[in-house]
């Protein structure tokens, strides 16, 4: 395939295949009036064709999004659509930012259009020549965390803000203790006055190193050093310093250029944050499907993602946390996989192991309880050991409860309120 193909749900008051064909040209060759230049020869080197159109629902419910100018009296019917636009490659070239221009661009502003989500992305091999994808992956982030045949259990620092450099090594001198597999900075905490980059990465680090010459495996931490892209650059730098193993940012901060930079010159597993990914999602006709949009960054070179998590303190439901942890786990191209861990998270603990694990079907994963490993009644030991038990119970198919009966630290967990 020498062809960009993007999927997408649209709704409009108007016939839906000119306003369709509407897109395809604004995001290509034409514009809002016919123009002399735009020829035949033109469009059949570099127009957009649509190549699907079905309508699946129409509704006289009012526009789901607002559009200025757009008469509408009561009663107008609105048509939803999913249709497929198609580039020559040639016309955007493998170049990710750019593709984000043509697929994710003022087609989401065009007037007749009251509804548009991008639902799906397919891409042809150039993009895999162009770009590295992750340089460590699933098989990568298993070997530096020392772990294998099971999920990574992992947590993230608590409170989020307000701890100083020291306060967090004493924290994550507990959590080695506990036989922790991974932890990770708050999002929140990058480089604040309160607890500094480099001043965290130096009380932490000895930790880390202390617990791998006690039990010959480091616990993978995961430093926040969002920021500048020279800022990151001298964070990286940083990390290597010390010995650390991971590196994570937050993607909508840094953005797509940021990240595609931090990936190339980073030798670290890159762990890639979504904050700020309700605003792109939360509206059902408006925004990215998480199957497009996490293929980008997949791309850029990142090793982990997150999805949320089953039983999430968020708005997105189980099932849409699932599929986007399915999508992660999905080849992009046939010989280039770029498969990157999912991360679940958000009020994740024992009690998610065996539904997660059911409708995954995979142990490739990291999961992060803050709270479910935390604030465990027995101490975060007890926490962590608990979580290793549900997961254990899940991979061999065994109740929870019944599995609990000898196990003293996932019986007190469950026994905590749901």
């Amino acid at each position: 395939m020498q062809r960009i193909e993007a999927d997408y749900l649209m709704e409009t008051p108007e016939d839906p295949a000119r306003v369709a064909a509407i897109m395809a040209g604004e995001q290509s060759s034409g514009t809002f009036t016919a123009i002399p230049g735009e020829t035949e020869a033109v469009k059949a080197r570099a127009a957009a064709t649509v190549t699907r159109l079905a309508i699946v629902e129409e509704t006289t419910a009012g526009p789901s999004l607002p559009s200025a100018g757009l008469a509408l009296p009561p009663g107008t019917r609105f048509r939803r659509a999913q249709l497929t636009l198609s580039w020559p490659l040639a016309t955007v070239g493998p170049s990710l930012p750019n593709l984000l221009a043509t697929v994710a661009g003022n087609l989401f502003e065009l007037k007749p259009v009251t509804g548009l989500r991008l639902l799906d992305i397919r891409l042809p091999p150039a993009f895999a020549e162009a770009y590295a994808g992750p340089r460590f992956g699933i098989a990568g982030t298993r070997r530096l965390a020392g772990v294998t045949g099971r999920p990574i259990i992992g947590t993230i620092v608590k409170p989020s803000v307000g701890l100083t450099p020291e306060e967090t090594a004493a924290l994550v001198a507990e959590l080695c203790g506990a036989g922790i597999d991974f932890i990770k900075d708050d999002e929140l905490q990058a480089d604040g006055p309160l607890c500094p980059f480099e001043a965290r990465v130096a009380a932490v680090m000895p930790v880390l190193h202390a617990a791998a010459d006690r039990s010959g495996r480091m616990p993978m931490y995961a430093f926040n050093l969002t920021g500048e892209i020279e800022e990151m650059r001298r964070r990286h730098d940083t990390l290597l310093k010390h010995g650390a193993s991971c590196m994570m940012a937050s993607l909508n901060s840094v953005g797509l250029a940021g990240i595609i930079e931090l990936a190339r010159f980073g030798t670290l597993p890159l762990h890639a944050h979504r904050n700020g990914w309700g605003y792109l999602s939360r509206h059902p006709l408006l925004g990215w499907s998480y199957r497009a949009w996490h293929k980008i960054w997949r791309l850029a070179g990142v090793d982990h993602m997150h999805v949320n998590g089953i039983g999430n303190k968020f708005a997105e439901s189980d099932e849409s946390s699932l599929d986007s942890a399915r999508a992660c786990l999905e080849p992009l191209f046939p010989d280039k996989p770029c498969t990157v861990m999912p991360v679940f998270s958000s009020a994740q603990g024992p009690r998610q192991a065996p539904a997660t694990y059911a409708a995954l079907g995979s142990a490739d994963l990291i999961v992060t309880a803050g709270g479910g490993i935390m604030a465990h009644p027995g101490g975060t030991a007890a926490g962590v050991t608990a979580m290793r038990e549900a997961w254990q119970a899940a991979l061999a198919g065994e109740a929870l409860e019944a599995y609990a009966r000898t196990r003293p630290a996932l019986a007190a967990a469950l026994e905590r309120p749901a």
